[in-house]
């Protein structure tokens, strides 16, 4: 037997649910020209993973539990050369601008057909971008749309945010009652498309939002 002249893709999976990953390396090997050389249950793991192994290829979950997440893993494997395909099931605005700022290759939601998802495995090995139908659209929807303006009081409340404070700190902070900081909050989260406060001032991290 003859050495074929496109060796198979390496890839590494990373996700903190044991099920999940089982049921991926059997589709995997079912797939040609795609081997599983390695698992990881945690970001930490996968970065350790990644650069010992050497996949060409990091299939990544954002939510991984305790530890860093599948961001910040992302942010660490990404500048190596090793390519990384998000593979998740959160398809938010914040967690597609987050895993994409990160540099990930590909977004892709777990509810894809077994076809795409080989399919973008092989783009990614190749340094193509691949998007699920509903990541895309969201893309670019929010490239159509202006940055969100925050007014002089939320960018005040985000910066405090940003330092850990909690709201009743925030209040005494800006002479201003815990009901007015909540209801700030509420508008910062719609506009930056975020529904939690790590999630509000990553965004406005990304976004240079915060001087």
């Amino acid at each position: 037997m003859t050495e074929t002249e496109n060796p198979s893709i390496r890839v590494l999976l990373c996700d903190d649910h044991v099920v999940v990953r089982a049921g991926l390396l059997a589709l995997l090997d079912s797939a040609p020209g795609i081997e599983v050389v390695g698992e990881a249950g945690s970001g930490e793991e996968a970065v350790a993973l990644a650069e010992k192994l050497r996949p060409d290829v990091v299939l990544m979950d954002l939510q991984l539990g305790a530890g860093i997440d599948g961001v910040e893993a992302t942010r660490q494997i990404a500048p190596t050369g090793v390519h990384v395909l998000v593979l998740t099931t959160y398809d938010t605005d914040a967690d597609i601008t987050r895993a994409i700022g990160a540099g990930a290759t590909g977004y892709l939601l777990k509810a894809e057909r077994p076809e795409e998802l080989f399919a973008a495995i092989h783009a990614a090995a190749e340094g193509r971008t691949t998007l699920s139908p509903p990541v895309a659209s969201r893309v670019m929807a929010r490239m159509r749309s202006p940055q969100p303006t925050l007014t002089e009081r939320e960018l005040e409340i985000l910066g405090q945010l940003a330092q850990g404070l909690g709201n009743r700190d925030i209040a005494r902070a800006l002479f201003i009652s815990e009901a007015t900081v909540k209801t700030h909050l509420g508008r910062i989260y719609d506009k930056l498309g975020v529904d939690t406060r790590a999630g509000a001032v990553s965004v406005a991290k990304e976004q240079r939002l915060l001087g």
